[in-house]
């Protein structure tokens, strides 16, 4: 059955509705977009797809110009009904006619679709619905993109046991850790809105030590403060003797709780307050009526050259499940324009300093599109 397209311009009715998909996502809620908006300049667009009888996807694009040309990207979209094929390939000519239309270079996706589930090199197992949306996508045309803009791969914690079970399912060197931050006298509370400048100057520290980009203050204010003023977000802070040691900033929407930036300083590590803060987290999420909890990010390739190698082996500890994802795919209306734009077109600049100077302002290919990320 052909879908109708409706574009959608009400906050309440957006999110009521997009938080019913099975695989419905943070990065798709309304107040996403108008973050990603105010702060990067990604105009959304917010598609809802119907088949006369009931709503069967939902997409929000982020529309950006890059000089002359227009770029368009949904982060983990679009959100559908169910796992059907025939939904799935009516929803893609669609996005792809809406391409052509509106004449971009290129239209990027990342469904959150799993491709495999599993740690690589141990119990992964491809899953059929991973497996027929990568064979559709590369049938029609889309390329699997140069520019992974969120995280491919993931871990996710199944809430739905009971805390006792979750507790236990963790790696035993976990489960101490989690014990010797209790007995050191590592206490959790909630974050207040008095508490955000706090929060982003102990993610900026964090940032300076490790080595990971960060933005400024305001950035994080309006990232953090609006999707709490929203009831979608949520922070942690761990404290010694009432001294912040560090934090978790958390999103939820739908039936899924994400561990988005995680903060700590350099004192008292010995008394293990990161490993309290992910426990209360995952109690919190669970009480909020969350059944999965997603620690988002994962490493690319499963050994030690990866960069994310030792958050990995943090993470690893709560026993959640790997999820692969499929990634990030392509629809490009034009061909040459999309070669020139995502491979000539950067390589020119970064050969010359003034063009590298060009690029800063006026971003094309993986400068524009990592405007998208946290």
């Amino acid at each position: 059955m052909p879908l109708t397209a409706e574009v959608m311009t009400d906050r309440d009715r957006w999110n009521a509705a997009a938080a019913q998909f099975p695989d419905a996502h943070i990065l798709q809620s309304w107040e996403w977009g108008e973050f990603k908006h105010a702060t990067t300049g990604w105009k959304p667009l917010r598609l809802a797809y119907s088949d006369g009888a009931s709503l069967r996807a939902m997409i929000s694009i982020g529309v950006r110009r890059a000089g002359p040309v227009k770029v368009m990207y949904a982060p983990r979209g679009p959100l559908l009904a169910d796992d059907s094929m025939d939904l799935a390939h009516g929803v893609l000519a669609e996005l792809e006619s809406l391409a052509r239309r509106e004449r971009a270079v290129a239209l990027k996706i990342d469904p959150d679709i799993a491709l495999s589930i599993g740690t690589p090199g141990d119990d992964a197992a491809d899953t059929p619905q991973g497996l027929a949306w990568r064979d559709a996508l590369l049938r029609r045309g889309w390329r699997y993109s140069r520019e992974q803009i969120q995280f491919r791969n993931t871990i996710v914690i199944d809430l739905t046991p009971p805390e006792d079970t979750l507790l236990m399912a963790m790696s035993q060197n976990t489960r101490r850790k989690v014990r010797v931050a209790e007995r050191s006298g590592v206490s959790i509370r909630p974050a207040v809105s008095a508490d955000l400048p706090m929060l982003v100057r102990l993610y900026q520290e964090t940032g300076q030590r490790d080595g990971f980009l960060t933005r400024p203050q305001a950035y994080y204010e309006r990232a953090w403060g609006d999707f709490f003023a929203a009831g979608l977000g949520h922070a942690l802070i761990a404290e010694v003797e009432s001294e912040p040691v560090a934090h978790v900033v958390l999103y939820r929407f739908g039936s899924t709780c994400w561990y988005f930036y995680g903060a700590s300083r350099d004192i008292h590590r010995d008394k293990m307050p990161n490993y309290l803060l992910q426990w209360s987290a995952m109690r919190w999420a669970k009480a909020q009526g969350c059944t999965r909890y997603d620690m988002w990010g994962a490493p690319e390739v499963f050994d030690e050259s990866d960069r994310m190698w030792g958050v990995y082996q943090f993470k690893r500890g709560f026993r959640g499940t790997v999820r692969q994802g499929i990634g990030a795919y392509d629809f490009a209306p034009n061909a040459l324009l999309y070669t020139a734009f995502s491979e000539l077109l950067p390589r020119v600049r970064s050969a010359c300093a003034a063009c590298v100077t060009a690029a800063a302002r006026r971003p094309a290919s993986t400068e524009i599109y990592r405007l998208q990320t946290r």
